[in-house]
């Protein structure tokens, strides 16, 4: 069920507004970057694992790649990075927000990176992470996010960003173990990493951030 909340603010565009007001302009000689997703962006500490980096994290949980786009403008563009970092699709398949077709979520990824494009920041597009059901909090993830659409959304995601030039981020392959599932001791719940987890995503996602730094901007 969905909430008056998300009814009246779909994409959530409340939840980041002062913060995105307090952080003014870009300064001279700063990077910025800004990973932009759902709760596997939401709940990562970026302080924490990107110590004395300041990079700014715009996750919110639940959301789909709907709502990101609704909200892309105000937690991403207006913030004038230099790279956007993004990780979703995960709750497209569940049907976070109702049922999606792999059709729709495309035509989300393409929005967001065609917006991108158009201010001259620069897109990371992140694989969508693997899920288990090895423990009982985990129950359901296979579910409500079979493998195969995570691989189809995957194989997709990949083609995208070699055909755009865009860069493509792998948790997936770093993640997965020998039956296709997230390894166990990533996640908790099968979804959401714990610390071991972030750590495996840091390191790859710091590998792509400095290979989108190196890059001039695009437009």
């Amino acid at each position: 069920m969905r909430t008056p909340g998300i009814m009246s603010d779909f994409g959530q565009q409340r939840r980041y507004r002062k913060a995105n007001a307090r952080l003014g302009s870009v300064q001279p000689g700063e990077r910025r970057v800004v990973f932009f997703g759902d709760s596997i962006t939401d709940f990562w500490q970026l302080d924490r694992f990107f110590p004395a980096r300041g990079y700014i994290n715009r996750g919110i949980s639940g959301q789909t790649t709907a709502q990101m786009v609704a909200r892309f403008r105000e937690d991403v563009l207006s913030l004038s990075p230099q790279v956007v970092v993004i990780l979703a699709g995960t709750n497209d398949i569940a049907g976070n927000t109702g049922p999606m077709t792999p059709q729709q979520t495309q035509a989300n990824y393409a929005a967001m990176g065609n917006l991108a494009k158009e201010q001259g920041v620069q897109v990371v597009f992140s694989s969508v992470m693997p899920v288990h059901a090895y423990t009982s909090s985990a129950f359901g993830m296979l579910h409500s996010r079979p493998p195969e659409k995570i691989l189809e959304l995957n194989a997709w995601l990949k083609e995208y960003c070699e055909q755009n030039g865009l860069i493509y981020l792998d948790y997936y392959a770093a993640m997965v173990d020998k039956r296709g599932f997230l390894r166990r001791e990533l996640a908790e719940d099968g979804l959401h990493p714990n610390a071991a987890g972030y750590q495996v995503m840091t390191s790859l996602a710091q590998a792509a951030l400095e290979q989108a730094l190196m890059r001039p901007a695009s437009v």
